[in-house]
């Protein structure tokens, strides 16, 4: 066999790189620049775009309840009927929609590379206004679905179902039980350059493993604690200091705290400063 010619060598090398999966350093900077690239942007965009997220993962909601009204009442119920908290965050992530615990590690990440007031300032501006702008979008969903015809009757008492359990917890166990949710997100964040078209499937896995393993998210939880906050079930101390406080840092600590400072950890003895 004739010796290959430095043309074809070079021409595999790069075959050989682009079947590779990416390691951990690149993977770091493909979601950095991301949260560089969110960072950059207008607080006009960042507010449409947050109310939007916040609108659309109401379909977590509808679509568990949708599952929870037409499927028996059997055993296995319930693992099918996760399926349906997946739909909201399919459509938030691949839509490329502002969702505030996907922030808590791609905006975090520049930030440990270039630590300083001014990106922490620049930051806490973006958390400040997506959070804001999702909870305003849940507020907005929730009305239309509990004060308009826009949902069929049959479907209302399996929501307020599912939004009395998900507020219903002990502020310490929604605490608890936000830490590995916001792991989990920040995990799909972490995982999705790596996908390589399977992305649609890892966000189903894993938002479906939320649900599943009883966990509380902030932003979804947020469209539950406000359909029972305007329909006079819910008052506003009570969601917050329950619910929305201790949730809240339950996220940030599961996806700032533990996620995003493990991956950080793992490589920046090789990042160029």
């Amino acid at each position: 066999m004739a010796p290959k010619s430095r043309k074809e060598k070079d021409k595999e090398d790069r075959s050989i790189e682009s079947a590779k999966s990416l390691g951990a350093k690149l993977i770091f900077e493909v979601v950095r620049r991301e949260g560089d690239e969110e960072l950059e942007r207008p607080i006009r965009s960042l507010i449409w775009s947050g109310v939007a997220a916040g609108i659309m993962i109401s379909l977590s909601v509808l679509g568990e309840a949708i599952f929870r009204t037409y499927l028996p009442d059997t055993p296995w119920r319930p693992l099918l009927e996760n399926l349906g908290y997946s739909l909201g965050f399919l459509v938030v992530i691949l839509g490329g929609m502002q969702l505030f615990t996907e922030n808590t590690i791609t905006t975090v990440l520049p930030l440990m590379s270039r630590p300083g007031w001014r990106m922490l300032g620049r930051v806490a501006r973006l958390w400040a206004v997506v959070l804001t702008t999702n909870v305003i979008g849940a507020f907005a969903i929730a009305i239309l679905y509990a004060h308009t015809p826009a949902l069929p009757s049959e479907l209302m008492p399996a929501m307020m179902e599912l939004s009395h359990h998900a507020t219903g917890m002990p502020a310490g166990q929604s605490f608890f039980r936000a830490i590995p949710a916001g792991v989990i997100v920040a995990a799909i964040v972490w995982m999705l350059p790596n996908s390589e078209g399977f992305g649609f499937w890892v966000i189903l896995t894993f938002t479906w493993l939320i649900a599943a393993g009883d966990f509380t998210h902030v932003v979804a939880g947020s469209v539950e604690m406000a359909l029972l906050m305007v329909t006079g079930q819910l008052a506003l101390w009570p969601a917050l200091s329950g619910f929305f406080i201790p949730v809240l840092a339950g996220n940030v600590v599961g996806g700032t705290v533990i996620f995003a400072l493990i991956t950080y950890g793992q490589v920046r003895h090789e990042l160029k400063h």
